[in-house]
């Protein structure tokens, strides 16, 4: 990419959507220099290089250690053994991510008597392992250069880290939010000084006071079309946008887009914000930490100048000195801070440990930093960031000594922060991780250097994910090489985690965790469990493993991402609400008239021509197989018509069949007699139906804004959008009905012949209702009826076809296509994307480049290397508490948006109890239980119920069916019905759950709900559910 300048889309897609091609084209020219290969400089480097910069100069002088092996997944055991220097062991490893990235080393010595000169080959520096004294001299010579060199500094100290940037006195940022502006429709435009803009539908703008918008398709009011205009927030569905009095009165439409305005930023040298850093604050629990630790780490750095060292694990008398050197700081601080001594002696404790998910949480947050640098797009961290893990330390202050000092192997890092009991219990770990994508690839580094789930310690982890490894995977995904596409994602990253640390049980399955798969994942599977993680990219999934979970009474760990945007949760037994407990409102559907008559935004009109192509390439190629399977012979079906029997889907059959194509010329013929279909006769029936001066009852406009009156469109073949959408159409029809064609059928000369003789019937209006209602759903088209008339017409086409000779098997036969988005040979977006920019210019929509089309025809969810690192290792810290079987007061969501950029961590929702009398509550994670046996009748249920739990069940219900409620007629006599009988559960079924309401203390209230309770069919049944 740094060569050609060509964006490789196969490898970028999904960054694409995030950065946007400008900046991916400035990365692309841009260097950086890296120095410090530990746990947050190997970090760093593999998010940056994947990013797909020009290139990287790694530089580290040091030796591979034992202790790398738990900090630095690019290296390996030969390495230690080889006695290689850190960054020789790692650059061609770190080189592998990305073929377009130039990845260099440097071991020279980097001190205060170094020439910087050097520096000025790379847009970037960034230091870790550097001492601040060092890291104040680079910073002041980045600064001086013109432009300024960008300088990132940053660190990890056992359980604290740190990041500051300082981009240069004036950084431009082309883009600070990296929000797509939305476009609005307008209600109104009130005559007057200040003129006012009302959103329509109660629609919120979005808008800041001092923001701007551009305003078009306004009638009435037409100056202000193409206008750009700044605006006064009113209220979120109404702003201000200045003196309209002397402009013509509003009439109806027009709509608005906000505009995007670049924004300068200054930045003030390390050797400054020392002394009065501009911090940001993570934690709102603990506003005063960032400041604490800033001063602490100070005082960590002084130590370091003194002993030449950091302070010695469990050694008070570095832990008194670094406190003393720590007030020191704090009095030359402009902003003085409460030093807190607990806080200073769990960082002198932890200073030499390493808590790898930290680094990689960090690493993801320090690597968006560099990119912003490079491109100036996001809002850049001013100045300083602290993260710290304090939470998972301050439980084991009263541990001896002897639980965090090295003994000589890859987890010494580890243990000097969560001591070797806790390192144990990691190690005797039996996870679960549903989803191996760019996600699970990161958790399955973090488990490889936190040593989850080894083979000697009886642990494992268990991983499955039914998805091929794809080249755009490569991009975020860094388990994944271009050798490994095609081949299982989770059998792949195994065998990638094991090279990073062989001692780990990976069992690697290719199965989805859904209903269909509870004969594998069942309640046995769960109760080998300690955890289950989540590493999914759909809602639905989410929610079927989380009430798995729950239901098995199992901590699950969930996160997720969105381009820059990333949130973790935390889902402990007893303690919190699950995933479940919280909806977000569901997408909005686009009304079915809209899609099919009034299309009004972009959306619309791709929504529209993947439908097309669903329909057309998929469905009905299904349909037309499914009927053929059932019914064997034409001549069967022929007779079973003429005696008036109904057959689903023999009409839509039938014209397929009558109408196939057996040469490419048909194809093309058919194509083109679409293109007339959609683009011209459409248009014409709209505006027969609908004449543009065509009111409503009101006496308003039909044709008035969201509504666009259609534009027919005459077929120039010299016109490439309408060359493109025949030959596109022609290639999926000859697909689906198997017929061949070469390359030179394709050109334009062939085609344009082959279209002059294609015979177009005049058109001729019809007398048929357009749906306008907005509430009305699609309808089936199986369901559709069908006049006498048609079907008249669809058994004379199938005799003649039958007469004809022309049904033979392979006949009746044709290929459903599955939409590739990815595929940029398969014609399946060149239809799209054809099809949706012919629609939009009929209707007078501005369109999209294929880049936006194929992210909103493929629902595509941008993403990038460097939140889903951040996540990742957020949820790893949050797995080491509920191993060491932390309260409810340690744990911590996370929300993120690197692009803005703000980190927000908070207390997860405390898991709600609900009253069923004074004596009597439950919650999400209680189950009640009763064992029965082969005569247990529903009323001996009932007993049961009252008899262990206090209460009466007034009704009784079973997945969607009703066992007993009493007004029903006929259902007291159930009672006395076995539970057998009632539910009729299969062979190996041992019980069922069942929920049952409760009887309310006064009888003017509804019935009570009560928790799910569980009816073991026998006593036998409970013993093989624990088993």
């Amino acid at each position: 990419m740094a060569d050609s300048m060509e964006i490789d889309d196969s490898l970028y897609s999904r960054q694409r959507y995030v950065l946007g091609d400008t900046a991916m084209h400035q990365m692309a020219q841009s260097s950086v220099f890296l120095s410090g290969m530990g746990v947050l400089g190997v970090e760093i480097a593999k998010n940056i290089v994947l990013a797909g910069v020009k290139g990287v100069t790694l530089h580290d002088s040091r030796q591979c250690d034992i202790w790398d092996l738990g900090t630095n997944f690019f290296i390996r055991e030969e390495d230690v053994h080889s006695q290689k220097k850190r960054v020789e062991a790692i650059q061609s490893r770190v080189a592998e991510l990305n073929p377009y990235v130039q990845v260099s080393v440097s071991v020279v010595t980097l001190d205060d008597s170094t020439d910087l000169s050097f520096l000025l080959n790379y847009q970037c520096v960034v230091l870790t392992e550097t001492r601040l004294a060092l890291q104040k001299k680079i910073d002041n010579f980045c600064r001086s250069q013109h432009p300024p060199i960008k300088f990132i500094g940053c660190d990890v100290f056992g359980i604290c880290s740190r990041v500051f940037c300082d981009f240069g006195k004036g950084f431009e940022v082309s883009d600070p939010t990296g929000e797509e502006p939305k476009e609005l429709f307008i209600q109104n435009i009130t005559q007057d000084n200040p003129g006012v803009v009302t959103c329509m539908d109660n629609q919120t703008h979005g808008l800041q006071t001092g923001q701007s918008v551009c305003l078009r398709e306004i009638n009435g009011m037409t100056e202000l079309n193409g206008t750009i205009r700044q605006v006064e927030v009113i209220s979120p569905y109404s702003f201000a946008i200045g003196d309209t009095s002397s402009l013509q009165a509003y009439l109806h439409g027009g709509t608005f887009r906000m505009v995007k305005t670049s924004k300068t930023y200054s930045f003030e040298s390390m050797e400054q914000q020392l002394h009065d850093p501009q911090l940001l604050i993570p934690d709102l629990s603990k506003p005063e930490a960032p400041l604490q630790i800033h001063a602490t780490l100070m005082g960590l750095d002084i130590f370091q100048e003194h002993y030449n060292r950091l302070p010695n694990i469990g050694c008070l008398q570095d832990s008194e000195l670094l406190l003393k050197l720590t007030e020191e700081v704090n009095e030359t601080l402009k902003n003085k801070v409460c030093v807190n001594p607990s806080l200073v002696q769990c960082i002198s404790r932890c200073a030499r440990g390493c808590l790898s998910p930290l680094a990689a949480a960090v690493g993801g947050i320090a690597s968006q930093e560099v990119l912003k640098a490079l491109t100036g797009k996001f809002t850049p961290l001013q100045q300083w960031l602290y993260l710290d893990t304090l939470e998972v330390v301050q439980p084991l202050q009263s541990l001896p000594v002897q639980e965090f000092v090295p003994r000589g192997d890859r987890y010494d890092g580890l243990r000097a922060c969560i001591g070797e009991s806790l390192c144990l219990e990691l190690h005797k770990l039996r996870v679960f991780m549903v989803g191996c994508g760019a996600i699970g690839c990161e958790m399955l580094k973090n488990f490889a250097l936190l040593g989850v789930g080894l083979a000697r310690c009886s642990g494992e982890v268990c991983v499955t994910d039914p998805d091929l490894i794809e080249k755009s995977n490569l991009n975020r995904q860094f388990l994944f090489r271009p050798h490994h596409i095609q081949k299982p994602k989770s059998i792949t990253a195994a065998g990638a985690t094991l090279e990073i640390n062989s001692e780990l049980q990976i069992d690697a399955h290719l199965n989805k965790v859904c209903p269909a798969t509870e004969d594998i994942y069942n309640d046995a599977f769960y109760s080998r469990l300690n955890l289950v993680v989540t590493a999914l990219d759909n809602v639905e999934a989410r929610r079927y493993v989380d009430s798995r979970s729950v239901s098995c009474q199992k901590a699950l760990l969930d996160s997720g991402t969105m381009g820059t945007k990333g949130h973790t949760e935390i889902i402990a037994p007893n303690l919190t609400e699950s995933y479940n407990s919280h909806r977000d409102p569901p997408e909005e559907e686009i009304p079915f008239c809209t899609l099919k008559s009034f299309p009004a935004v972009i959306e619309h009109t791709i929504q529209w021509a993947r439908d097309k192509f669903e329909s057309a390439f998929s469905h009905k190629p299904s349909l037309f197989n499914m009927f053929w399977q059932r019914h064997l012979s034409p001549d069967d079906v022929l007779q079973k018509m003429k005696v008036g029997e109904s057959m689903e889907g023999a009409f839509q059959v039938i014209k397929l069949l009558s109408r196939r194509p057996s040469q490419w010329e048909d194809c093309l013929a058919l194509a083109r007699l679409k293109f007339d279909k959609y683009f011209k006769r459409k248009a014409l029936q709209l505006l027969h139906s609908f004449p543009l001066d065509t009111r409503l009852k009101d006496g308003t406009l039909f044709w008035q804004s969201p509504k666009r009156p259609p534009s027919p469109i005459e077929f120039d073949v010299r016109d490439p959008l309408h060359f493109g959408f025949v030959v596109s159409t022609a290639r999926l029809f000859a697909e689906i009905y198997n017929v061949p064609y070469s390359e030179k059928n394709l050109c334009h000369e062939a085609v344009s012949s082959v279209l002059a003789e294609v015979k177009i019937p005049e058109y001729k209006p019809a007398e048929k209702c357009i749906e306008t209602d907005e509430t009305v759903k699609k309808p089936d088209q199986m369901k559709l009826s069908v006049s006498s008339e048609e079907e008249r017409e669809t058994i004379s086409q199938l005799e003649k076809a039958i007469t004809a000779g022309f049904i033979t098997s392979e006949n009746l036969h044709m290929t459903s296509l599955i939409f590739e988005k990815d595929d940029d040979f398969n014609g399946h977006m060149d239809f799209v994307e054809a099809a949706s920019a012919l629609r939009a210019r009929m209707y007078s929509i501005e369109p999209v480049d294929r880049l936006q089309t194929k992210r909103i025809a493929g629902k595509i969810i941008p993403a990038i290397a460097t939140a889903t690192a951040a996540v990742a290792g957020l949820v790893a810290l949050e797995m080491i508490k509920v191993v060491g079987g932390y309260g409810f007061e340690s744990f911590k969501n996370c929300f993120f948006n690197l692009a803005i950029p703000i980190v927000v961590l908070t207390e997860p929702a405390r898991v709600k109890r609900t009253q069923i009398r004074e004596d009597i509550s439950f919650s999400i994670w209680d189950r009640w239980s009763i064992t029965g046996h082969e005569d247990f009748t529903l009323s001996d249920f009932i007993s049961a119920v009252r008899e262990k739990y206090g209460i009466e069940p007034t009704m009784v219900v079973h997945g969607v069916k009703m066992l007993y409620v009493p007004v029903m007629p006929g259902h007291s006599k159930r009672l006395k019905l076995t539970m057998q009988k009632l539910i009729k559960p299969s062979a190996e079924r041992k019980y069922v759950d069942l929920t049952v309401s409760f009887a309310p203390e006064s009888d003017r209230d509804e019935d009570l709900p009560g928790p799910p309770v569980r009816y073991h069919f026998s006593q036998e049944a409970v013993s093989g559910a624990r088993a």
